[in-house]
């Protein structure tokens, strides 16, 4: 018979890892991967929220699968998130705010979290350094990488925007409208993510997975049946920080990426 977690065995897990209640957490999830969970996405959302209970828990809401030159009005009361079914269930919760970023906003409970998600329409990039995903390595936060790789993990990107990778954007921005909370529209011209090469750019970021456990920056842990990995924002900052000083485009160009550029 296959078990069934409760909150408060998920709590316990989650306490077991290192995550502590003053901790910024951000998560990115595959709800199938849990196995059966009492209440699903809503219990994984009380056992997280339980977890960081003094501090800031953030979930990615992105919209970039939709979102588009012809679908290009973003409500963030009303649009889906494309990535899951916790985030979206996460949205909704009294007390979440959430970014006003058209294709990679962010939901936000907790200690700042209306502060904290402050100037996402005014970005021109996905994940802009000085926005929500650059604020990571500022609060020491972790990623909790439920069920799910490095391919789901966007900070990365962030991480490639702070070092001015080449060859990672559009040509030209596409024009979108934000609704804001006063029921005004403001435009917004935001370049999306693409590369020649690559279709898929952070499908090529989990050949560090083992690079980031060596170094200290990642780190398997369990939730539930999920494989999961929990990341250190501050050293996979350093780490891929270290890579892309040797070679800016190594997550695309390199096939393995030697041990010597990162320990």
């Amino acid at each position: 018979m296959l078990q069934e977690y409760t909150k408060e065995q998920l709590v316990q897990q989650l306490k077991e890892m290192g995550i502590q209640p003053q901790d910024t957490l951000l998560v990115h999830s595959s709800m199938k991967s849990l196995g059966k969970v009492q209440g699903g996405a809503d219990t994984v959302i009380d056992a997280l929220m339980e977890s960081v209970s003094e501090g800031l828990l953030l979930l990615p809401t992105h919209t970039w699968k939709q979102m588009s030159e012809e679908y290009s009005l973003f409500d963030p009361e009303t649009e889906p998130v494309c990535v899951g079914i916790i985030p979206e269930v996460f949205r909704k919760r009294p007390g979440v705010v959430r970014s006003l970023h058209p294709t990679h906003s962010m939901a936000a409970y907790g200690k700042d979290a209306v502060s904290y998600i402050q100037g996402e329409e005014n970005r021109t990039t996905p994940c802009a350094p000085e926005g929500c995903w650059g604020r990571l390595k500022e609060r020491k936060a972790k990623i909790l990488l439920i069920g799910v790789t490095h391919t789901r993990n966007t900070y990365i990107h962030s991480i490639e925007e702070s070092f001015e990778v080449p060859e990672r954007f559009t040509a030209e921005p596409v024009l979108f409208q934000v609704k804001l909370p006063d029921g005004d529209t403001k435009r917004v011209h935001m370049y999306r993510h693409y590369n020649a090469k690559e279709p898929h750019i952070s499908e090529t970021y989990d050949k560090m997975r083992e690079g980031y456990e060596k170094t200290g920056a990642a780190g398997n842990v369990r939730l539930g049946d999920a494989q999961c990995i929990l990341c250190d924002a501050e050293k996979l900052f350093e780490v891929t920080g270290k890579l892309l000083q040797k070679e800016r485009n190594c997550f695309i160009d390199c096939g393995n990426i030697p041990e010597g550029w990162y320990l």
